[in-house]
């Protein structure tokens, strides 16, 4: 293992430790806003793939961007769909229709 791929692997697992301790202690009100915002990180994340997968530099960088390309779908997709529900907590709940009276 190379030097270089040592130290992005401490990169990726410093980032994955500083990244739960931050999500940990947010509290519950401030979830939606930070949903949304990580979707757009996500977005952009979608976007490199892409551009990853369509490189056509090798068959190795266009397995793992397509790989990529799906697990970022997966990622903005679900984001959207736990912050739609999130958000219709907070909607008032529909006022049912008076009953009429049968004649």
């Amino acid at each position: 293992m190379t030097s270089t791929a040592i130290i992005q692997l401490f990169v990726f697992l410093l980032a994955g430790f500083v990244g739960f301790q931050t999500i940990s202690r947010i509290p519950p009100l401030l979830h939606t806003p930070l949903m949304a915002a990580t979707n757009a990180i996500s977005g952009i994340s979608l976007v490199a793939s892409l551009v990853l997968a369509g490189a056509d530099q090798s068959v190795l960088s266009t397995v793992l961007g397509t790989i990529a390309v799906g697990c970022a779908t997966a990622n903005v997709v679900g984001g959207f769909l736990i912050t739609d529900r999130m958000l219709a907590m907070f909607k008032p709940a529909p006022l049912e229709a008076k009953e009429q009276p049968s004649s």
